[in-house]
């Protein structure tokens, strides 16, 4: 499982490969929890954690650049 630091120093594409990566995890893990194939179903919680980290990281960083463009705009009618 990713460490939330880590996770901050990645950039935006990378955190949307790493999400990525994780969705698709998270997909076979479903598959293997169905079949009784799974072997550590720990797994599933770290996966779904990480995958909630990674968009709480990307909204977060979504509403930091609206609210610095609108400062800019704002800043620039006056």
């Amino acid at each position: 499982m990713a460490n939330v630091a880590d996770l901050k120093t990645k950039t935006d594409d990378e955190l949307s490969i790493e999400l990525n990566n994780l969705k698709r995890e998270q997909f076979n893990l479903r598959f293997q929890a169905a079949t009784n194939q799974l072997e550590k179903p720990s797994r599933v919680k770290e996966v779904r954690r990480s995958i909630a980290q990674i968009k709480t990281l990307q909204t977060a960083r979504a509403h930091s650049a609206q609210e610095e463009v609108a400062g800019r705009n704002s800043s620039a009618a006056k």
